[in-house]
């Protein structure tokens, strides 16, 4: 069973007493470990962005190496929102913390890779349409930009974030898992509850361009603030209005969607 431990043992989760420990010390190790990986994704990201600048679509991936290269981008993305829940994890592990925060993170990780093959279907979608309907990719566009509008302020939205933002009750429920992979599998639950609150955000990459650096920076800024600012509910329904908002100036301004009307890329070999 998962416990909180501090400096005088083991005390229940559950108590009072418990949630005040975990609070206590909130940066941990494995925390700052955490954020050096988001950081070294980030780095290979841009490195690989520099040579698939303009490219619509899968950017001539396969779908394997568009998984990998997906799974890399919300490595750097998401993980500086989930340390938090991993610093908090630490304090309720004993023996093998940074083994276990690992395991946390691929789990979590794991999800967002698997997210990756419908969005390497979307993706391709926008590509075929920008090379062979461009109509139609100027519609795809709209959708895009509205889908992520309406979600933003939908209630399920708003369940999916209020998990995300109380760490604490889910280390509660995750004190129940037992077996060798009660920790990915922790990961993985919070992982789905994250890709619930924002697959939105992360659609309109299909719009602006997967590999749009700039749109990533803005769209990981969103995402933590969402999650860590006392204010994110708020800041992530202005962010689908401004969304909504980007569903109508898009009629206009095909350009604000790059990633629907840029030229379609050479296959890679």
């Amino acid at each position: 069973m998962v416990r909180l431990s501090g400096s005088g043992g083991s005390a229940d989760p559950s108590e009072p007493a418990g949630i005040a420990q975990a609070r206590a010390g909130f940066v941990t190790r494995e925390a700052g470990l955490v954020l050096i990986a988001a950081a070294g994704a980030w780095a290979a990201t841009v490195a690989l962005a520099r040579g698939m600048a303009g490219m619509t679509g899968t950017m001539g991936l396969g779908l394997a190496v568009f998984v990998a290269v997906w799974t890399l981008m919300m490595t750097a993305m998401m993980l500086p929102s989930v340390a938090p829940t991993a610093s908090l994890y630490a304090k309720t592990v004993r023996n093998n913390r940074t083994v276990r925060i690992s395991a946390l993170v691929a789990g979590y990780l794991a999800v967002w890779a698997a997210a990756g093959v419908p969005a390497f279907g979307l993706a391709w979608l926008a590509g075929w349409m920008s090379g062979k309907h461009p109509g139609a990719a100027h519609v795809l566009a709209v959708a895009v930009f509205a889908a992520c509008g309406v979600y933003q302020l939908s209630r399920l939205k708003d369940r999916c974030l209020a998990h995300c933002r109380s760490p604490l009750a889910l280390l509660l429920h995750y004190g129940s898992y037992r077996g060798r992979f009660r920790d990915m599998r922790a990961g993985a639950h919070n992982g789905a509850y994250c890709l619930g609150c924002c697959w939105g955000l992360m659609v309109i990459l299909v719009a602006v361009g997967v590999m749009n650096i700039a749109a990533m920076i803005g769209l990981a800024a969103v995402v933590l603030i969402e999650k860590t600012w006392s204010r994110g509910p708020a800041a992530g329904r202005a962010a689908g209005v401004a969304a909504l908002a980007l569903a109508v100036a898009v009629i206009w301004l095909p350009g604000l969607a790059p990633g629907l009307h840029a030229a379609p890329p050479m296959m890679i070999g």
